[in-house]
């Protein structure tokens, strides 16, 4: 009977879908949180403007978002 309780959790922990990672492409400043049951849950961060976003979110449930992780463009300066 003891037995039985950590099998099933053992079991359990096995069933649980594995969680995937959330990446944020540095090369946009700009990403579309789409959420979801219908689009299915993602962040798109795949524009150069909000505007831009704004447009192709039009009608879908998202919402866009100033990318956290945007790298910018090196700035090479000459002297």
């Amino acid at each position: 009977m003891r037995l039985i309780f950590p099998i099933l959790a053992l079991a359990a922990a096995f069933a649980a879908p594995a969680a995937r990672a959330q990446m944020y492409d540095p090369d946009y400043p700009v990403c579309m949180h789409v959420f979801g049951s219908l689009e299915g849950e993602r962040m798109d961060c795949i524009f150069t403007s909000i505007a831009q976003c704004r447009a192709t979110a039009s009608g879908l449930p998202a919402m866009c978002l100033i990318n956290p992780y945007f790298a910018g463009r090196s700035v090479r300066r000459r002297y």
